[in-house]
C-alpha cells in the first residue's frame, strides 16, 4: 500500500476525469472475493481487483466502495471481524482504520453497499461501474442494478445500461501514465523477473524436465514477491506462442522459449522473454534467426520515445524482420510492397508489445482497444499488423513491452501456401527446411521517459547470442 495521499489524489483525479466527460451519479467499485478451488475454505490465492487496488488500496477480500460524482462524497464498505474470525485469523484492524490508511473517512458494513447501489438505481441516478473480470462480481452487479448479467460486461455509455464507457475512459487515462511510486514498484518486479529468468537459464540443460525449470523459476517469484504475473510460458515448441505445456525433456539441438514474469507484493508486474539453445550453443541456422530478432529488439527500443506512436515502432519492426528474412532468402521481392500486405504476419503473428503495470497486460479487462488505441486510431485488419495491443502515441510514464519474434508455424505456412496469401513473396522451398525450427521471442519491459526510454529493472538479462552462449557455458 502507498501513502494515503496517493489514493486521495487518485480519487480526486477520477472525479475530475468523470466531470470532464459530463458524468453524473455514482461510481461503484467491487473488490474481489475468495474463490474456492474445490470447497469453501480451500481457496485460490487471493488477488484483488487491480482497479479497486488503484483507487482504494485495500488488498483483502469482501470490500467495496462508492464515489459520488456529484457531491464528491465517498465511502469504503467492509465488515469488521467477529470472534469466529479472530479464532482462525487473530485480531484484525477495523474497517475504519483501513479507511483512514487510504484517506477515506466514511466507512460502513458491506451490506450498506448493496443498499446504497440499489437506492441509487431506484432514484434513477446513473450507476457507473467497470466491466467485471470475475464471475461473482458480474452476477452481483447484475443483481444490484437489474442489468442482464451479460450486459454488465459490455462497455458503452452509462445510459445504455452496462459497464460505463465514461468510467472506463477515465480510468484508462489515469492508469496509462505511471506515477513515480508505481515506477519504483515496476523496477522491483523487474528485478524479481531478472532472477526468475536467471534460474530458468541455469536450469536449461539436456535431460532436465521442463516442469522442473518452471517450478524453480516460479519459486523465485514466491520467495521475493507475490508470485508469477501470468501463467509461465516455457517450451521447446516456441512456434506455439502461448505454450503452457511443460512435459518435455530438454533436448540438444532445440530452442527453449521462456516468457514469464513476476508480480511484486504490491501487485506490479514484469514480463520478460528469452530464448536459449538447449545445447548451450546456437546452430548456424538458429543464430541467424536469433540475431535478426535480437537486433529488432534493440532497434525498436531505439525508436521508442515521446511523440512517436507505438504503431510506427511496430511497423518499423515488421520491416526490419522482413529485411532480415529477405537476406536469408526466406522472402523475396520489395519489402515496401510486402509490408502493407501483412507478409510479416506469417513470421510474427503478434504485436510488438502491450501496456504493462499493475496487470501484465495492463487494463485489458477494460477493453483492449480502449487501452491500446486512441480515438483517432483503428486496428489494422491483417494478421500481425492487426494484433498490436498498444498503438498509442507515446508519452513519458507509459510502460510497454518490446517483444519481437520470428516463428515458423507449419500449419500457418501451409495455409498461406494453399491460399496464396503471400502474393508470391514467400520462398516456400527454402522455408520447408524450417518446419522443425520452432520460434524465437525476445522481450524487455520499457519505460518511456522525457527524452527517450529506459528498460525497467537494475539489470538486463543477457540477450546477445554470444553473451547467451558465454553465460550458459559458465553456468
Amino acid at each position: 500500500m502507498f501513502q494515503s495521499e496517493v489514493y486521495v489524489n487518485r480519487r480526486r483525479g477520477l472525479l475530475q476525469q468523470m466531470a470532464s466527460r459530463g458524468a453524473h451519479g455514482v461510481a461503484v467499485f467491487l473488490g474481489n472475493v475468495d474463490a474456492a478451488t474445490n470447497y469453501r475454505g480451500n481457496d485460490y490465492k487471493f488477488r484483488q481487483d487491480s482497479n479497486f487496488l488503484y483507487y482504494w488500496g485495500i488488498d483483502e477480500p469482501w470490500f467495496a466502495a462508492v464515489l459520488d460524482l456529484d457531491s464528491a462524497q465517498e465511502c469504503l464498505y467492509g465488515n469488521d471481524v467477529d470472534i469466529d474470525d479472530i479464532i482462525w485469523m487473530g485480531p484484525q484492524p477495523t474497517v475504519a482504520s483501513k479507511g483512514a490508511a487510504i484517506g477515506c473517512a466514511a466507512t460502513a458494513p458491506l451490506a450498506d453497499f448493496y443498499k446504497a447501489v440499489t437506492a441509487a438505481v431506484a432514484a434513477g441516478r446513473p450507476v457507473h461501474f467497470l466491466p467485471p473480470a470475475r464471475y461473482y462480481n458480474q452476477m452481483k452487479l447484475s443483481q444490484l442494478t437489474g442489468i442482464d448479467s451479460e450486459a454488465v460486461r459490455k462497455v458503452g455509455p452509462v445510459a445504455a445500461g452496462g459497464a460505463s464507457e465514461e468510467l472506463v475512459k477515465s480510468v484508462v487515462a489515469m492508469r496509462l501514465i505511471k506515477e513515480e511510486c508505481e515506477i519504483e514498484e515496476l523496477d522491483k518486479a523487474a528485478e524479481i523477473g531478472y532472477w526468475m529468468h536467471t534460474e530458468a537459464r541455469r536450469g536449461c540443460k539436456p535431460g532436465v524436465l521442463e516442469q522442473e525449470i518452471v517450478g524453480r523459476m516460479e519459486g523465485v517469484t514466491y520467495s521475493k514477491g507475490w508470485g508469477p504475473s501470468f501463467t509461465t510460458i516455457l517450451s521447446q515448441n516456441g512456434e506455439t506462442l502461448h505454450n503452457h505445456s511443460h512435459h518435455q525433456i530438454i533436448t540438444p539441438g532445440r530452442l527453449l522459449v521462456v516468457d514469464a514474469g513476476a508480480e511484486s507484493n504490491t501487485h506490479y508486474a514484469s514480463d520478460f522473454t528469452r530464448t536459449y539453445p538447449c545445447s548451450g550453443k546456437f546452430t548456424t541456422k538458429q543464430r541467424e534467426i536469433y540475431d535478426i530478432v535480437q537486433q529488432a529488439n534493440d532497434n525498436a527500443f531505439a525508436l521508442t520515445k515521446p511523440g512517436t506512436t507505438y504503431w510506427d515502432v511496430h511497423y518499423a519492426t515488421a520491416r526490419f524482420l522482413l529485411e532480415g528474412l529477405k537476406a536469408l532468402d526466406l522472402v523475396r521481392g520489395d519489402v515496401d510492397e510486402m509490408l502493407p500486405l501483412g507478409i510479416s504476419g506469417l513470421f510474427m503473428p503478434h504485436g510488438l508489445g502491450h501496456n504493462m503495470g499493475m496487470d501484465v497486460h495492463d487494463m485489458e479487462d477494460l477493453g483492449e482497444n480502449y487501452v491500446g488505441y486512441a480515438e483517432d486510431q483503428k486496428r489494422h485488419p491483417l494478421l500481425g499488423l492487426g494484433n498490436l495491443r498498444m498503438a498509442r502515441r507515446l508519452e513519458p510514464g507509459h510502460v510497454i513491452t518490446d517483444e519481437p519474434g520470428i516463428y515458423f508455424i507449419p500449419a500457418l505456412i501451409e495455409q498461406w501456401k494453399r491460399e496464396g496469401t503471400d502474393k508470391g513473396f514467400v520462398n516456400y522451398e527454402k522455408l520447408a527446411g524450417y518446419y522443425d525450427f520452432g520460434g524465437i521471442r525476445l522481450e524487455d519491459d520499457v519505460l518511456v521517459t522525457a527524452d527517450g526510454a529506459r528498460r525497467l529493472g537494475p539489470h538486463r538479462l543477457p540477450i546477445l547470442s554470444s553473451d547467451i552462449e558465454d553465460v550458459m557455458a559458465q553456468e
